[in-house]
């Protein structure tokens, strides 16, 4: 009962395109075979490679991570599903499936089929909570694009009657709320993409050995954390260009 009332908290399922305990993404179809069967249980099933919601990609916690482990032997194959919230906490987990097959794809198929067999008392039960989905809408993109237009620019006599203090305080509002867009990031290898609200991927990250500090697939450049925002350092035509974002992991 404890684990039906925790599902209530989750809209969506993402399934990893590659499970640790194999060499290839999607090796023997079995992060595919785990979005099927996840699917018949009335969830919203997402491979990690897929085009994700605005929704979840803006709020990662509306999802768990669906996760393979393998505990199999020289004779057996073993094979466990668990369903983890954004932090890693566990939420839900099956029981171990078996199978003798000698056929490595035949037995994960068997053993994963097996061990979705046993949860029985997993079902789709989203509630959402209405007051934290208001606070969400407020830091919602679109709006942020209402509130932009809402911000007045100094007309031409009011930037000259006004102290360096106050134009100062209205470029600030103006830089803050006009220049500076949210982008949303998917876990992908060794990384992650950043994508907009349309949505569309703006760079791909590779991870470094230094915290928030990642390297920009497909060009000379970098993308790091400074205060609140991140920093996108990169080389065109021969020119150093640095982009400011909000990103939201």
């Amino acid at each position: 009962m404890s684990q039906t009332k925790k599902m209530s908290d989750f809209k969506y399922i993402i399934v990893p395109n590659k499970f640790d305990f194999l060499k290839k993404s999607n090796q023997y179809q079995t992060s595919s075979l785990t979005k099927f069967l996840l699917q018949k249980k009335g969830f919203n099933v997402f491979l990690s490679t897929d085009s994700l919601p605005i929704d979840l990609l803006q709020n990662r916690c509306l999802a768990l991570t669906a996760i393979v482990s393998d505990a199999s032997g020289v004779l057996i194959v073993k094979n466990k599903i668990a369903l983890q919230d954004c932090f890693g906490t566990l939420v839900y987990a099956s029981k171990f499936g078996k199978s003798k097959e000698k056929e490595y794809k035949k037995a994960y198929h068997e053993a994963i089929r097996k061990a979705y067999a046993t949860m029985t008392d997993l079902k789709f039960v989203y509630k959402p909570d209405r007051e934290v989905d208001e606070k969400k809408e407020v830091n919602h993109p679109k709006e942020l694009l209402i509130v932009k237009k809402e911000i007045p620019l100094l007309t031409p006599s009011e930037a000259t009657e006004a102290t360096p203090e106050k134009a100062l305080i209205s470029n600030q509002i103006q830089k803050d709320f006009v220049e500076i867009e949210t982008l949303s990031a998917q876990v992908k290898n060794n990384g992650f993409q950043l994508v907009n609200t349309k949505p569309e991927v703006v760079f791909q990250l590779l991870q470094t050995n230094l915290k928030e500090v990642f390297i920009l697939k497909g060009s000379n450049g970098v993308f790091y954390k400074k205060g609140t925002r991140w920093i996108a350092e990169y080389y065109e035509n021969s020119q150093l260009i640095q982009k400011e974002y909000l990103v939201n992991f």
